[in-house]
């Protein structure tokens, strides 16, 4: 286990004492390829979205049961990032990369020829563990492979945009492929990336030593699991039967305790799985807080805009897919320029702060949806502003909340960034959903007449309320972290192994 060659961009016996590490010759292409997992794990959360009325058509199953196709893949997902990140660590992080695409693949075909619920209910949580051990281990294979300040700069706006845009890109792919072939094929697509991934893995990737030789912290591993599962899970029961419900109340009061019993315990343990350093560093905590926030602001939108388009403006799959482009052409815009030179001028609290309020300007301007207005006239220019914003925070983020972590503790930092925005996602799909139906509900008790038209513009009310709790949501963020993150804070603030004690003098640009 501890005979395999150098990770890339350390040093080795042949270098000079003191050398800086020689970067990876092929670290662009070896760029490409964990993009494309990336793009496989997120879109994977939205493409089956807009196919779910086929499958339920297809295969048989209530209305109350869909929500469990789209909720098995984000709890198995959540509740396991922790470990995920930690095997990683222990096991190498390729060889965790390579295992986690071949399961995800064979979980995809399984669900794609799923002849019942439970089959496909299954799968879907089978590709939720697969992922919670590629995720963490492609986001770790970035961090150590790109240790220039100026290469890690763009590798991470690449990687943002990648990570920003797939929700996007999931429901475009899944309306195409749901009209012109079968909802079946949004699984099966997940075969041809991960077959693409893993040859590129195993030509380009080095193999890659475990980083110690310790044990895993199985009682950590469990609280974290467990906790998360019951948050993840008490967050859809809310979102569906409300917030007062026994059921969601129980499930999210056992999620806290156990996540606070974790926190305990990790600075408790002698081989903890998420090393609480890692969270203790300020600008890390701020940023994982970024991470947090993106995903309670964003995920709600992904599925209030989706809702608007198809059930209010009629349009198709396809045609909805087609209408979030600009906002997945914005965030690959902003967060691949987060690379640029003028940019990199551009502080860290600034970059995220800003694009924080960007991304609440492109919220409040969702909230003049009416049933029948322009396209180009409403929904394109938050589109815009949205995916700018999103873009440019997720990119810095993600950098800042992953520098500086030494190379074996990779795989955990990573699974945390990982941890934050999903977690957020769950939040804020059931937060959204919250203030949707209440909204959807007071205005069907106040317009009584019945018809279509009003029970379109209930509907409307309903993604008001969803996208003003968004901006809301954004405009607080943008508070907190300019107040969390230190004054000249520049993003390329070291690469990973560099010592805990540099750290603090490399969060501040003279």
């Amino acid at each position: 286990m501890s005979t395999e060659p150098t990770v890339p961009g350390t040093s080795t016996a042949a270098d000079a004492p003191g050398a800086a590490p020689r970067p990876d010759p092929r670290r662009w292409w070896i760029l490409a390829v964990i993009g494309l997992a990336q793009v496989m794990v997120v879109l994977d959360a939205t493409v089956v979205n807009i196919a779910l009325p086929s499958a339920q058509a297809d295969i048989g199953f209530s209305d109350g049961r869909r929500q469990w196709v789209v909720t098995a893949y984000a709890m198995a997902f959540g509740s396991l990032l922790l470990l995920g990140g930690r095997l990683a660590d222990l096991f190498g992080r390729r060889r965790a990369f390579i295992i986690g695409q071949a399961g995800f693949a064979v979980s995809s075909a399984v669900g794609g020829s799923a002849a019942g619920f439970g089959l496909l209910v299954g799968a879907r949580a089978c590709q939720g563990v697969f992922a919670a051990l590629l995720a963490p281990a492609a986001l770790s294979l970035l961090t150590t492979t790109f240790t220039a300040p100026a290469e890690r700069a763009r590798a991470f706006g690449v990687f943002g945009a990648l990570a920003s845009s797939g929700g996007a890109v999931g429901l475009l792919l899944g309306g195409v492929l749901t009209e012109h072939l079968s909802w079946r094929s949004t699984l099966y697509v997940n075969v041809l990336f991960a077959v693409a991934a893993v040859i590129g893995a195993l030509l380009l990737l080095p193999p890659q030593p475990a980083a110690t030789r310790t044990r895993l912290d199985l009682p950590g591993t469990a609280l974290a699991s467990t906790g998360v599962f019951c948050l993840v899970y008490g967050l859809a029961e809310a979102g569906s039967r409300g917030w007062l419900s026994l059921r969601a109340g129980g499930f999210l009061s056992a999620g806290v305790l156990l996540i606070a019993a974790f926190a305990v315990w990790q600075g408790r343990s002698t081989h903890p799985l998420l090393p609480l350093r890692i969270v203790r560093d300020r600008v890390r905590g701020a940023a994982l807080l970024a991470m947090f926030i993106a995903g309670v602001a964003t995920f709600g939108v992904f599925l209030f805009l989706t809702f608007y388009l198809q059930h209010t403006r009629g349009y198709s799959p396809a045609m909805t897919g087609l209408a979030f482009l600009p906002m997945s052409g914005a965030i690959m815009f902003s967060a691949m320029g987060s690379g640029t030179a003028l940019l990199r001028k551009v502080g860290g609290r600034t970059r995220v702060a800003g694009g924080m309020l960007l991304a609440a300007g492109g919220m409040a301007w969702l909230t003049r949806l009416s049933v029948d207005g322009s396209y180009m006239i409403e929904v394109l220019p938050a589109q815009i502003a949205s995916g700018l914003g999103v873009g440019l925070l997720t990119a810095a983020a993600m950098n800042l909340a992953t520098a500086g972590i030494a190379p074996g503790e990779a795989g955990a930092g990573s699974a945390a960034v990982n941890s934050m925005r999903q977690i957020g996602g769950s939040v804020g799909t059931a937060l959204m959903s919250t203030f949707a139906a209440a909204a959807t509900a007071g205005y069907l008790a106040t317009h009584r007449q019945p018809g279509p038209l009003t029970a379109g513009r209930a509907a409307v009310e309903g993604c008001h309320a969803a996208f003003t709790a968004s901006a809301a949501v954004f405009a607080a963020g943008a508070v907190l972290t300019w107040f969390m993150l230190p004054e000249g804070l520049s993003v390329e603030r070291g690469g990973p192994g560099r010592p805990a004690q540099s750290r603090a003098s490399d969060a501040v640009r003279d």
